[in-house]
């Protein structure tokens, strides 16, 4: 780890804090599997918690969600199967942050959310004067540290900051794997912790975004019989069956990739090259920004597995190996939803984007430009609130998800001076300042 000068409003303890963070590993089960040492997820939200308390914020939680807060609602399936486990939820708690006395009401308050957690994948982590290197050095644990000096530069300029207008942080569990914030970030929302004006610190290069998807999993399931090789057209092949539905729901769904992201992605039937394998599966993930494209992919996805069977067996019948794959394919194949029935991200208030846009000098995110998938979508049940995504940098340009993921010292500075000016704009137009 470099030691190096940062730009203001960033302190040498604002970089060691970073460099502390991203020596943690906290990705969560989802990410790493059940049989990897426990996320330091707790560790890290604790060294998080007391940088922020010099800043002024206060921890009023820090707890996983219960079993209780995924009663109601759609929960992922590998959510669901995870919580066999009783350490799942208990090793990925919460934490809440707040400036300011607890009388003060959502209307006064402004609420940052940002996720702790990472994507599986350990890399080095040091600094060279420039970028911060390492996982989660954009995504998001940089922003969270450029979150807590915009905090603080914004107190230094308006005292009202922290006495009649308040800032809750909300520095969260499962953001990643899939879990699609229901522990972590739904909960939360759930228990009040929002404000007027709601904020998920996410790379956008700086623009403010109004929007974010959602996405659902389907899985095409084939269940046969396997066999042997020497008897290959005993068994249905589900690989050659899988194979065959993998073309066909691409070159189908191609026409609906205008509407939200179709990805067709894991297919798996075996690793063995001297077996038939008989069962295996298929992943589509389809991503959607309004219900009715959710209900549109949906149906389209239905029409085009049946599309695809028809002709499966159609050209397959009467051949020497895949005969009884073709006579059956219909009856051993289904559909599954892995993850189905998520809320989308639609904000149109216009107060709240007039004060971004005009009074703290943050450009929109271009309507023409597609959005993507966060935990904003769990503020969609939340009247009255403005909520955006914003934050600095860019998921594929700063190697979010990937080798070599950084974040550039100057842009987490501007991110910080963002994060005040929005702050120093919200406590004006709350007390009345021209």
């Amino acid at each position: 780890m470099t030691a190096g000068r940062l730009p203001a409003p960033l302190t040498p303890g604002d970089r060691d804090l970073l460099l502390r963070l991203l020596g943690l590993p906290t990705a969560g089960p989802l990410e790493t599997g059940p049989d990897a040492p426990p996320s330091r997820l707790a560790e890290a939200q604790d060294a998080y918690g007391r940088h922020a308390a010099a800043v002024g914020l206060r921890v009023v939680r820090h707890a996983p969600a219960r079993p209780a807060d995924l009663d109601s609602g759609p929960v992922p399936a590998p959510v669901r199967e995870a919580m066999a486990s009783p350490r799942f939820l208990a090793d990925q708690p919460s934490l809440v942050l707040r400036l300011g006395p607890d009388r003060l009401p959502a209307a006064r308050t402004v609420m940052f959310n940002v996720h702790l957690d990472t994507v599986a994948g350990w890399q080095p982590v040091r600094f060279d004067g420039e970028r911060f290197h390492g996982r989660g050095a954009i995504d998001a644990k940089g922003p969270a540290v450029a979150l807590l000096a915009g905090i603080r530069a914004a107190r230094a300029r308006r005292p009202a900051l922290g006495r009649d207008i308040g800032v809750l942080v909300q520095a969260v569990a499962g953001e990643e794997g899939g879990a699609m914030g229901v522990f972590g970030t739904r909960p939360l929302v759930r228990r009040g912790f929002t404000g007027r004006l709601n904020v998920f610190c996410e790379p956008t290069r700086g623009r403010f975004l109004p929007r974010s998807t959602a996405a659902m999993t389907a899985r095409i399931v084939v269940d046969g019989a396997g066999a042997v090789d020497d008897r290959p057209a005993g068994g249905h092949n589900a690989s050659v069956l899988l194979g065959f539905l993998a073309q066909h729901l691409g070159r189908a769904l191609d026409a609906s990739a205008s509407e939200g992201a179709v990805c067709v992605a894991g297919l798996h039937t075996g690793a063995r090259h001297n077996k038939v394998y008989g069962s295996g599966s298929l992943l589509l993930n389809l991503a959607y920004a309004s219900p009715a494209a959710a209900r549109h992919l949906e149906r389209r996805l239905r029409d085009a597995l049946d599309e695809g069977l028809k002709e499966f067996a159609s050209l397959f019948a009467g051949t020497a190996l895949f005969g009884r794959t073709a006579a059956d394919a219909c009856a051993i194949t289904r559909l599954e939803w892995r993850k189905h029935g998520l809320p989308v991200l639609d904000d149109r208030d216009a107060w709240g984007h007039t004060l971004l846009r005009d009074r703290a000098g943050i450009p929109p995110w271009p309507g023409s430009e597609p959005a993507f998938t966060c935990d904003a979508i769990w503020m969609s049940e939340v009247p009255g609130a403005c909520t955006v995504v914003l934050g600095p940098g860019d998921l594929a340009a700063n190697n979010a998800h990937a080798d070599g993921e950084f974040a550039g010292a100057g842009e987490l500075a501007d991110f910080a001076e963002t994060v005040a000016r929005l702050l120093t704009a919200f406590t004006d137009d709350q007390n009345g300042a021209p």
